[in-house]
């Protein structure tokens, strides 16, 4: 197991990393001038939206006593029963929220990537740089305690550096996350909780929702992947009439019956109580405001 509290370990990692975006951006940025040819070749424009900036604070951040000791409280809550109304039971806070836990630590950081809203109402190109963002990292624990994993989101604190944003169950964000390659970028389409990935122009599912988000095809251009976000979601943005008149959470493929359960998020906050949520912002469902009672 590796000590993550080496500092020299994790910056050599850190540099690692931003070596390889480097290889990936000059690859990427290769062949869309082999594509767009010499009249826009320049200025040069990052092709990918893949370099985490303040990559050391992210680290900092998941070694720190405060992240940990909010995974333990969130791994100490029990799950919900899954019961409508029914009360989710809060443990006491304790002086040691690790104590009696199996030995777990954090790994790394990997950037969690969305569609943008100006990708999804067409007016950004269908460029990785304009069609992505980095909304957050996300980190999973290096095995499972009790049986359960869990995933830290860390989100960008203004004026630099990174901070936690919740804890919640499982690791499926941090898998997909963390299958990006040299040369490839992975992003999500939250609302229906899609995986993808974009090499160069071209995108790929790599879970069921995304599959059934490209219509079953085995992958799209990037162009053609826009029409179809735009198609589910450029009506339905915030501030549409979509969203002011009942729906309230995104918006999701058609099925004739949805058996997944959204897994509880443990809010952070300054209080240090752990707050958990069935569902919580990862999650988006399409629902409506009860006209009856």
């Amino acid at each position: 197991m590796r000590d993550t509290s080496d500092t020299r370990t994790s910056s050599k990692r850190a540099a690692s990393r931003f070596s390889r975006l480097s290889i990936v951006l000059a690859v990427s940025a290769s062949a869309l001038l082999s594509v767009v040819g010499p009249t826009h070749a320049a200025p040069a424009k990052d092709p990918l939206p893949a370099d985490i900036p303040d990559y050391q604070a992210a680290l900092d951040a998941v070694k720190s006593t405060d992240v940990r000791n909010a995974v333990c409280r969130f791994l100490r809550t029990p799950l919900p029963s899954g019961n409508a109304g029914e009360p989710v039971q809060m443990l006491p806070e304790t002086a040691e929220p690790c104590q009696d836990l199996p030995v777990f630590t954090i790994k790394d950081p990997v950037a969690r990537n969305e569609i943008t809203p100006e990708f999804v109402a067409g007016t950004a190109r269908p460029l990785p740089t304009e069609a992505v963002k980095l909304t957050q990292l996300v980190s999973s624990l290096s095995t499972t305690v009790n049986g359960r994993n869990a995933t830290v989101m860390l989100a960008p604190t203004q004026g630099g550096g990174w901070h936690l944003a919740g804890v919640r169950d499982g690791d499926s964000d941090a898998a997909y996350a963390g299958k990006a390659t040299l040369g490839t970028l992975v992003f999500t389409e939250p609302q229906i909780r899609g995986w993808y990935q974009l090499k160069l122009s071209t995108v790929e599912p790599l879970n069921e929702q995304a599959r059934e988000g490209l219509g079953g095809q085995a992958s799209v251009s990037l162009s053609d992947y826009q029409k179809l976000v735009k198609a589910r979601y450029a009506d339905k943005l915030p501030g549409s009439e979509y969203d002011t008149t009942g729906y309230s959470s995104g918006y999701g493929l058609r099925h004739p019956a949805d058996d997944s359960s959204p897994s509880p998020l443990l809010l952070a906050g300054g209080s240090g109580t752990a707050l958990v949520l069935a569902g919580g912002a990862a999650v988006l469902y399409r629902r409506r405001i009860a006209s009856t009672r």
